[in-house]
């Protein structure tokens, strides 16, 4: 059995890890990238960074675990959804830079798209809410802004994609234009019912059709990488969106499971199988990872700002020297004294989609400490989650029994002890927590025979922890209206008016 290849592209980090065939970790390497900010709402990335980093450290981890690209079965990519880049067939060459999922630019055209009555309509053909959130606004923010960039998509001369597809396109020196459902299904663009791109969407955002790339299954042979790349060329057998990713390297591979990422944003997911429920409390409908020819689908709920809020109070505040050391400082006090963090810097998402919201920190008083104000921070994004399970239980056929977890944040104990005191659920941590590349690396082995099913797959989840509710179910409720006061009083102040 040969090694599999995960290319983990994130928000703040291009990620490479290589799995045994018994989905045990065997070399990573990670390098940060670059968060772009031109004006207060603008998030963006440079394509050609996102690109070399991936490259440098799918390199690099190869080269620390003595692994050659003749050992690698398949490479699998998981990336950041929604991310929107444009770039030249020819050469290759971005036209801007990317912009990124959390950008808020397109509010004004996502608002006009509403007063011409088009919500409704785009979200039954994409489960989605219309919000600046996803790539379609995104694209033709380019189209209209970049200068001549609309004329040349016209002539067929640009590409449009999602970090996926970039990556692809770069792997085999642009012999390949493909995405798979889970990205495309985050653009606004795709239809999930009759699972296409769909000309009345492609005609109310005005975007060209030529620029949309192939789509396929996640679990798919897309092609090979070129050989000079690596030394000998890789199979590419697994593209994801990284929540799917995720959602399918945890195992949630029956209807009624769920897991919840806490990267940079929280992603919570429940698979619904065959069926795409609408959701009636603010989630989203979402294509999951696809093997074979039946479609799979999941409820979502995005939270925009999760671990970021760490990343602020060590970039932003200088309160902390390095990400990990939030859990001792918030532990060095009992609770959060009263303060109430709402973290909306870039809006909020499920299950509120307030694009306008912005941040507040309330409950301060005179013996409020730096510790007080961390334990809120790491606080808000367990109450964030809760809005989404609640939400999720509202819309699920079933009860939710436990609640799966992981991504970064995920080995903070102080934080999932909390969000299993919110929920009411025991909260799973498991052995491998880099589940979104696991998943990438899965639906690889999948498609290029290194499993012979997914029941293969469900067999090496293996449990870490579990973390059990504490708190008495009515001290929680006090506790979550707490936090509805707050988010609602800093849904209400807008600056300047």
């Amino acid at each position: 059995m040969g090694y599999l290849l995960a290319l983990d592209q994130g928000t703040s980090s291009s990620r490479s890890i290589v799995f045994g065939d018994d989905a045990a970790i065997v070399g990573q390497a990670q390098r940060e990238i670059r968060q772009i900010y031109p004006q207060p709402g603008w998030i963006e990335h440079d394509p050609l960074e996102i690109w070399q980093s991936q490259l440098d450290t799918a390199r690099q981890v190869l080269s620390e675990a003595g692994i050659g690209a003749g050992d690698i079965t398949a490479l699998g990519i998981a990336n950041q959804r929604e991310t929107t880049i444009l770039w030249e067939r020819a050469s290759g060459k971005p036209l801007a830079n990317a912009i990124v999922w959390q950008d808020r630019r397109t509010e004004p055209l996502c608002q006009e798209l509403r007063d011409r009555g088009l919500a409704e309509p785009i979200r039954a053909k994409t489960g989605l809410v219309l919000d600046p959130y996803f790539s379609g606004t995104k694209l033709r923010w380019l189209l209209d802004n970049v200068p001549g960039a609309r004329e040349r998509a016209l002539r067929g001369e640009l590409a449009f994609g999602t970090v996926d597809a970039w990556l692809v396109w770069n792997l085999t020196g642009g012999r390949l234009h493909v995405s798979d459902v889970t990205n495309a299904s985050r653009t606004m663009l795709w239809n999930i019912r009759e699972h296409c791109w769909d000309d009345a969407l492609l005609k109310w955002l005005d975007i060209p059709r030529a620029l949309l790339p192939s789509v396929h299954p996640s679990s798919h042979h897309f092609g090979d990488t070129d050989a000079h790349w690596f030394g000998r060329a890789i199979p590419i057998g697994g593209i994801a969106g990284d929540q799917q990713a995720a959602l399918f390297g945890q195992s949630c591979l029956r209807p009624g499971m769920a897991k919840n990422t806490y990267g940079t944003g929280c992603f919570m997911l429940l698979n619904t199988g065959e069926q795409a429920p609408a959701s009636r409390h603010g989630l989203i409908t979402t294509a999951a990872c696809q093997i074979g020819e039946r479609p799979q689908y999941a409820l979502e709920g995005s939270v925009f700002i999760g671990g970021a809020v760490v990343q602020w109070l060590r970039d932003g505040l200088n309160a902390i020297s390095h990400s990990g050391d939030i859990e001792n400082l918030a532990a060095s006090v009992p609770d959060s004294g009263g303060v109430m963090f709402v973290p909306s810097f870039t809006g909020l998402g499920a299950p509120y989609w307030i694009p306008g919201a912005k941040g507040a920190i309330m409950g301060l008083t005179r013996g409020t400490s730096v510790a007080h104000i961390a334990r809120a921070a790491l606080e808000s994004i367990a109450f964030q989650s809760a809005a989404l399970l609640t939400a999720m239980m509202g819309d699920a056929a079933a009860p939710i029994t436990e609640l799966r977890v992981d991504g970064g944040a995920a080995v903070n104990n102080l934080l999932l002890q909390f969000q299993a005191n919110l929920l009411g659920i025991p909260v799973v941590r498991p052995q491998v927590i880099e589940t979104t590349a696991l998943g990438a690396a899965y639906l690889a082995g999948l498609a290029l025979g290194q499993y012979r099913d997914i029941n293969e797959l469900t067999s090496q989840w293996r449990i870490d922890r579990t973390f059990v509710p504490t708190m008495r179910r009515d001290e929680a409720g006090v506790l979550l209206q707490n936090w509805e006061a707050a988010r609602s009083a800093a849904c209400g102040y807008q600056p300047g008016i």
